[in-house]
């Protein structure tokens, strides 16, 4: 055991437990480096128009192109493809860019995934000049999803609705297999104008 005095110089450091630092050479591992590109356009100005504009309008006009999307759509690779009361539908689509240590595909994909449906679906219920924050997210992973697994869609449905807080739970599912890969619920906290 290695005892540090305040004030006092270290007589001994405590043993290196991260990795040595890379030096900027490739992995020895023969495959060629990938890389991946992405663009996204700036989130607009919030005019007097967006103001006034209601959660659902501003994901339809999002659908429609009018609006950009959240960047970070295209910094995972998932986008919205369905708008409605109380409904948000995004898809996602799996890649080795997104593995973990394990070689699966990292949870908090998933995570992103299933909160940005989550926030949406209730998003879609709120007035103009209304927004919303997550305050709490619960994540249920019940299956590894793997570089090649086909696209995932996943769906959000808002529960609840109140002057102060929402709730809503999502699933993602396989569309090519229609299988569970993950639920979650969220508690979302409502910040009305004024």
């Amino acid at each position: 055991m290695t005892t540090y005095e305040t004030g006092a110089p270290e007589t001994s450091a405590p043993p290196r437990t991260s990795a040595p630092p890379r030096t900027g050479a490739p992995p020895q591992t023969g495959a060629p480096l990938r890389s991946r590109t992405h663009t996204w356009e700036p989130r607009p100005e919030m005019t007097p128009e967006i103001l006034g504009m209601s959660g659902l309008e501003i994901l339809r006009a999002s659908l429609k192109g009018e609006l950009p999307g959240a960047s970070m759509m295209s910094t995972l690779g998932f986008r919205l493809t369905e708008a409605a009361e109380g409904v948000a539908v995004f898809e996602g689509d799996p890649g080795d860019h997104l593995l973990n240590p394990m070689g699966t595909v990292h949870g908090g994909f998933l995570a992103t995934l299933l909160d940005s449906a989550l926030g949406s679906s209730v998003m879609t219920l709120l007035p103009a000049g209304t927004a919303y924050t997550t305050v709490q997210l619960g994540v249920h992973m019940i299956r590894p999803v793997m570089a090649d697994t086909p696209t995932l869609r996943c769906e959000g449905t808002a529960l609840h609705v109140g002057r102060t807080t929402a709730t809503a739970e999502a699933r993602v599912t396989g569309t090519h297999d229609g299988k569970l890969y993950a639920h979650a619920t969220t508690t979302c906290a409502i910040l009305r104008a004024g």
